[in-house]
């Protein structure tokens, strides 16, 4: 039977700093068998009060996915176990937590999740971390109630609006186009404030459905969009949509007044019709002087492959 206080011990708990503690855990595997480096790390985490080394803890016992480590980290997420003193040092543990926790992509978690995300009073960096642990574990009983996040009007934190957004994206449910195009479009004139959960809208839209007349039209209007970061995810999306259109609504775009957008449509042609949108650009008039330095660099790139493949 393990001696936990020995263990404890022998780590350096309260002796060392948090970093050789750390190490010494990390050794734990070399002399003990699964099921007890198991039990170990289901110790310490119910009884260290120490963030940096609960945080390294949760991280180690990752290899593992124990149902018994599971149950604990949804307790120290939910607060049901706290030793922790810090109110910022446990916020740190408890998003670790709920990363971890994504890992497992296990479904009963989904309801845990959900609290914590829908608790307005909970900290904005826990409730991101759950909005991102929902939309990767993948279960779909989570999609309601993020597009509920995104759509509430009440909600105060962007951040969260953007993360719910990225969870939905991740999901791909189909139910969630319709809230996010009407998202989208109802924000018209207030969005210079919230160019970021432009971008995730956009960025999300592309990954759900790529064949819609909803999104088609949310795609074209965001090629005009003030943020270069939306008319990139809107380039990135028409080029992986099937629209038939969507090399012609993206040509202008090698002459839009940013050069990260003008380089991103490029690389998109490129992808959809081959060396020949590279051979235009170095070769017409018309073009800046950037674009066609990196057509010429694209065109080598492709030209060394050519030969490697010969």
């Amino acid at each position: 039977m393990l001696d936990f206080s020995v263990i404890v011990e022998e780590c350096g708990v309260g002796k060392e700093s948090p970093p050789n503690v750390i190490k010494n855990i990390a050794k734990l595997e070399e002399f003990y068998d699964k099921s007890e480096v198991v039990e170990i790390y289901n110790y310490l985490l119910l009884n260290l009060s120490e963030a940096e080394i609960l945080i390294n803890v949760i991280r180690f016992s990752d290899s593992y996915k124990s149902s018994s480590t599971l149950s604990i980290l949804l307790d120290l997420l939910l607060l049901k176990t706290n030793n922790i003193s810090d109110s910022d040092a446990l916020i740190n543990v408890r998003v670790m937590c709920a990363k971890e926790i994504s890992n497992y992509k296990d479904s009963s978690t989904v309801e845990a999740l959900l609290y914590c995300l829908n608790n307005k009073g909970e900290n904005y960096k826990i409730r991101l971390a759950c909005a991102d642990a929902l939309g990767r574990i993948g279960d779909r009983f989570a999609v309601k109630p993020l597009i509920d996040v995104v759509k509430d009007e009440e909600e105060k934190s962007v951040y969260v609006k953007e993360s719910a957004t990225f969870a939905l994206g991740l999901l791909g449910d189909t139910s969630a186009i319709d809230p996010l195009v009407d998202v989208m479009e109802a924000k018209q004139g207030l969005w210079d404030k919230f160019s970021f959960l432009k971008e995730k809208i956009v960025e999300a839209l592309g990954k759900i459905s790529i064949n819609n007349g909803k999104v088609f039209r949310v795609l074209k209007n965001s090629l005009m969009d003030s943020s270069p970061l939306v008319r990139i995810n809107a380039i990135e999306a028409l080029m992986n949509s099937e629209y038939d259109e969507s090399e012609a609504l993206i040509r202008p775009m090698l002459k839009d007044e940013n050069d990260e957008v003008k380089r991103n449509a490029l690389i998109a042609l490129y992808n959809m019709i081959g060396r020949d949108i590279l051979d235009e650009v170095i070769s017409l008039p018309g073009y800046s002087e950037f674009l066609k330095t990196e057509a010429a660099s694209m065109l080598k790139e492709y030209e060394e492959e050519e030969t490697c493949d010969d």
